[in-house]
């Protein structure tokens, strides 16, 4: 086809006006009439077929997407392999690696807790690595695939690490409560290569988490209605998608480690990497990318918090039009073409797009010659981002209570399956890593439910289309955590008069059933579905559309950070309550008091959802129809949870140029 032959001609970027022009000129010559109708008609058809992506999007190699060969779920799937692989890789590992530090290499239970947390944690703040680069670098096709390739690379080292004798202490030949004063411990080099590959794990989690998301968001047009609408309907089934991955972590593979091996537990996920990574570079073809503009989204947040300390003498103006902005045409290269117009409010910010009365003329009347420095003088839009950006930190921070919470679903709550009758039966006994199984069932059963009846329920009461919105139904999950932690506290205490009556020289699992333990971890799966899939449609949709990786990585250092405060609270009630029988949090459970524990979390919990209820009624949704100004699109639609179109959600624009087909061109 000519037409696609011109367009291989042109530079690997989104074509310019002038481009487009061009093309159209030569095409409409290659098609005059007095050439063959028969081939006219043939070509005709092409073209139609060839219409590209209206958003601006591009192929990996720089030219512009065809709609109907690139994009919606087809291109999904590789990419979603992707984040299910790593979901199975990482509890795989997670679920159980509280078992191997303290059987293999032989660690105290508290010790052992505490690195998992960290590493669990390091695991969820690397995703703000990974979405620096993908936003300053690589672009987010280039992140994945470099991250994903050395995510396989740590897998195979981790199993190399429990497979080689060389690489692991020898195996205890009596085992009592007290595992570490019986057991020889690993050396340097075991535990420094174990820890290498686990945290070289933890980086390549960084590049995947941090653009998976962003990246599948990619392949939906937001200026079609219809892919606009699968685009806003697929967070739910997103996370039922990775649900199942980690149903497949915790029953199978857990098995696996605990009846076969370690070496089998840990080689099937490094298997299953490999294999997604060649599904994803296959899919390669399929996908839709979009150039990177206006840089990385750190850079933009240093440079108004910069301007506004350098400008921090200066007054700013009572009218908002006094402030530094773009104008619409260079807009277009600027932020993905959207202009934010000013907000109360954050006045210190204001002093970023401030200009002085010596440099007003020349920002104004020569700004075509001189640039301002990004560094002394920012945008009103950069400084509105970044206000969004402030207005959003209250809300994060009421949230890293709950990822403390549950933290102890890989801990401490695994700590407690293991004291007790696990049996099924004659023969079988479930693996205590496998009840956080219990958690994603809940969550792949509650949440086709939520978003089939419940949301239409609660539509009709509330007049919201969402059903709650992103903030209530977060602070319904965060009620839920209260609630299963308590429950938690309750249950230990049901132990610990059980394990005091048969005495201290009782040996074995207590008489009673690990089941006691279900209602917490179903409790924590319907948070989930609340409070989990609440936090990301919060940090996606009311982050800055320059800076959504940097609204990914918002969300997942909720993780993180929570799974770092959780590490610090049991170091701390170690320490301090530590006694002969080891504390509230002893190598021997049976002596310790980990209720005690459970409770402190169940109060600190509360006091959160104060706070959190406090801030959350003071915070403002960004405005859509306000912010973009003329920049927003009159036509474009947005959806809730659901599906169902609705209004208050901004679906803008890009940068972008129109769809470009034979109507067109005629």
């Amino acid at each position: 086809m000519i037409f696609i032959l011109l367009r291989q001609i042109v530079p690997k970027m989104a074509p310019s006006d002038a481009e487009i022009a061009m093309l159209k000129e030569l095409a409409l010559a290659a098609y005059a009439p007095e050439t063959d109708h028969s081939r006219e008609l043939q070509v005709k058809n092409d073209m139609i077929d060839d219409i590209t992506v209206a958003d601006g999007a591009v192929d990996v190699r720089g030219r512009p997407s065809i709609k109907s060969r690139t994009g919606n779920w087809k291109a999904c799937w590789p990419i979603f392999g992707c984040e299910v692989c790593e979901r199975v890789a990482f509890y795989a590992i997670s679920s159980n690696l509280v078992i191997y530090l303290t059987t293999v290499l032989h660690e105290d239970i508290s010790v052992s807790a505490r690195n998992v947390n960290n590493w669990s944690g390091t695991t969820f703040l690397t995703p703000l690595i990974g979405a620096f680069i993908a936003d300053a670098c690589l672009g987010r096709y280039l992140t994945l695939g470099t991250f994903l390739c050395g995510y396989f690379l740590a897998l195979t080292f981790v199993t190399m690490s429990v497979t080689l004798p060389v690489l692991k202490p020898p195996e205890c030949k009596e085992l009592t409560s007290a595992l570490t004063k019986l057991c020889p411990p690993a050396t340097k080099l075991q535990r420094g290569f174990f820890y290498f590959a686990l945290y070289l794990m933890a980086m390549g989690a960084g590049g995947i988490k941090s653009c998976v998301t962003a990246f599948a968001g990619d392949q939906f047009d937001i200026t079609d209605p219809v892919e606009a609408k699968r685009k806003m309907s697929f967070p739910n089934w997103w996370f039922v998608s990775i649900s199942f991955g980690t149903m497949l972590s915790v029953s199978l593979l857990v098995y696996a480690q605990d009846t076969i091996g370690w070496s089998w537990g840990y080689g099937i996920p490094t298997g299953i990497a490999g294999l997604a990574t060649l599904i994803f570079f296959i899919g390669t073809p399929l996908y839709r990318t979009h150039h990177i503009r206006g840089g990385s989204p750190f850079t933009r947040v240093a440079q108004v918090l910069v301007s506004a300390a350098r400008n921090w003498r200066v007054s700013v103006p009572t009218n908002p039009e006094l402030l530094y902005e773009l104008d619409d045409k260079e807009a277009l290269t600027q932020a993905h073409g959207k202009l934010r117009r000013h907000t109360s409010g954050l006045l210190f910010l204001d002093k970023a797009a401030t200009v002085q009365v010596m440099e007003h003329e020349c920002v104004f009347r020569f700004e075509e010659v001189i640039k301002p420095d990004p560094w002394r003088l920012c945008t009103v839009t950069q400084v509105e981002e970044v206000k969004l950006l402030v207005r959003m930190l209250p809300i994060w921070v009421t949230n890293l209570m709950f990822s403390a919470v549950f933290a102890q679903v890989g801990t401490l709550f695994l700590n407690q399956g293991t004291t007790l009758n696990r049996k099924m039966g004659p023969s079988f006994q479930i693996p205590a890593a496998s009840m956080p199984l219990f958690v994603t069932l809940t969550i792949c059963i509650f949440l086709p439910l939520y978003d089939k009846f419940f949301v239409s329920a609660v539509r009709r009461i509330t007049g919201d289309k969402r059903g709650l919105t992103m903030l209530q139904r977060i602070g319904v999950g965060q009620v839920i955590s209260t609630l299963s932690i308590t429950v938690a506290a309750f249950v230990e205490m049901k132990r610990l008069r059980l394990a005091h009556s048969l005495g201290k020289d009782y040996v074995g699992p207590l008489p009673m059933t690990i089941f006691w333990l279900l209602p917490q971890y179903m409790l924590t799966g319907i948070c989930e579905v609340f409070l989990s899939v609440g936090q990301m449609e919060f940090f996606l949709d009311q982050a800055p559309e320059s800076m959504r990786s940097l609204g990914n990585a918002l969300y997942l250092s909720t993780v993180a950070v929570g799974s770092f405060l959780s590490s610090l609270l049991v170091s701390i009630v170690t320490n301090i309550t530590y006694d002969s029988n080891g504390g509230w949090i002893g190598n021997n459970l049976n002596e310790s008091h980990m209720d005690y524990f459970y409770w402190l979390l169940a109060g600190l919990s509360l006091l959160n959802l104060l706070f959190y209820t406090f801030f959350s009624k003071r915070y403002t949704y960004k405005d859509c129809n306000k912010a973009d100004g003329s920049r927003r699109s009159p036509e474009s639609p947005s959806s809730d949870s659901s599906g169902t179109l609705q209004s208050g959600h901004c679906l803008t624009v890009p940068n972008a140029v129109a769809p470009l087909g034979y109507k067109e061109l005629k």
